[in-house]
């Protein structure tokens, strides 16, 4: 028997933030590859009505699915005494999902939900008896506004951050870091998240959707502009990618107090991906070499607002030379179920938009779970 399939064995596992877009996909990840293992749902009571339609449309099998009505940044996780004395007595394996994302969010909100949930759910691991790991789902702009190389075992580097979300991010996974010589920690940094690589599936339109959506469904005779040169790396992943990676590692035995960044090692120029986007489209490619500023005034625009919405921190990140070392990743994966490269399955995410009627990104609250 292999080290891996005795992680696999047998495994009662607590996931935070469903029915988050990430965490669905988590639980299908896991549910096809460990049929037998034991999933603890922690829900918010506002959307546990939510959460049943979800698991109801994955046929997940609910004899071995518990919702928990609960909240990370609650006492205890906001459960009952037996619920929780239940929960540090049998769980093994945590995935720390929950998080609020949107970038507009007020810095209290934001260090209430990513801070002090993620103290929370150390405060649980500490008193569970029977615990292996505990998957705490970062994100790569934890670097902040840093350039150059970032690698996996960097963190605090005397970067400014250029919003709430990523500040708090940063603060969540100090505290993470902090706790790997007490605890069998691995940090989890996506990239970009972009939707399904097979079905193209994404719950709602942020970051690089905004161009993708504009290119897509705009009049073709309206110029749509590509703010500054567009020469730096656009670092997208898709999130099948995501979740299968973080959960194959997760079950590696020596990926314990190690950060991975889930990134695409060979990513393209952001002028090369919404050029790609625009051809595979047949739609106009994005007009270049308009100054950032200019941009930032031209998207204000009416009718270009009405399909970009003026993503201005996605303009921020847009021409930063920023480069995720993923050694540790790689080493993981040794080979398999690596980041597909994004012309794979760029004809999928156009395909989904343009039969989807997504929304562009939601205000504070909707991705508060768990």
């Amino acid at each position: 028997m292999t080290d891996e399939t005795s992680r696999r064995k047998n495994r009662d596992i607590l996931i935070t933030g469903f029915p988050s877009f990430v965490a669905r996909k988590l639980v299908a990840t896991i549910v096809e590859d460990e049929p037998d293992a034991t999933l603890r749902l922690l829900v918010r009571p506002d959307f546990i009505d939510e959460a049943d339609r979800q698991l109801q449309s994955m046929d997940a099998p609910r004899d071995r699915i518990q919702l928990m009505s609960g909240d990370v940044v609650a006492l205890d996780l906001g459960l009952s005494g037996r619920e929780y004395l239940e929960l540090i007595a049998n769980v093994t394996d945590i995935y720390h999902i929950a998080s609020i994302w949107f970038l507009g969010v007020e810095r209290d909100q934001a260090f209430e939900v990513n801070v002090l949930g993620a103290r929370n759910i150390l405060d649980t691991a500490y008193e569970m008896q029977q615990l292996e790991r505990l998957n705490h789902f970062s994100t790569a702009f934890v670097a902040g506004d840093r350039s150059g190389v970032i690698m996996e075992d960097e963190l605090s580097n005397d970067q400014s951050f250029r919003n709430a979300y990523e500040e708090s991010k940063f603060e969540a996974e100090k505290g993470m870091r902090e706790a790997m010589h007490h605890l069998p920690i691995s940090v989890f940094r996506p990239s970009i998240i972009v939707g399904d690589s097979h079905s193209g599936e994404i719950d709602r339109m942020a970051g690089p959707y905004y161009l993708i959506n504009a290119i897509v469904n705009m009049p073709s005779i309206l110029p749509i502009p590509l703010p500054g040169k567009g020469d730096k790396p656009l670092n997208l992943v898709p999130i099948d990618f995501v979740c299968r990676a973080m959960h194959r590692i997760s079950l590696r035995p020596d990926t314990a107090s190690k950060t991975f960044h889930l990134c695409d090692p060979n990513p393209l120029s952001a002028r090369n991906v919404f050029e790609l986007v625009a051809h595979r489209a047949g739609r106009r490619a994005p007009v270049g070499l308009l100054p950032y500023r200019l941009t930032q005034l031209v998207m204000k625009f009416p009718y270009l607002e009405r399909f970009t919405r003026n993503p201005r921190q996605f303009m921020d990140d847009f021409n930063q030379l920023t480069i995720y070392n993923s050694m540790n990743t790689l080493d993981a994966l040794d080979g398999q179920n690596l980041c597909p490269p994004f012309p794979s399955y760029v004809d999928n995410l156009i395909e989904y938009i343009k039969v989807s009627e997504l929304e562009l990104e939601m205000p504070v609250g909707v991705e508060i779970m768990g």
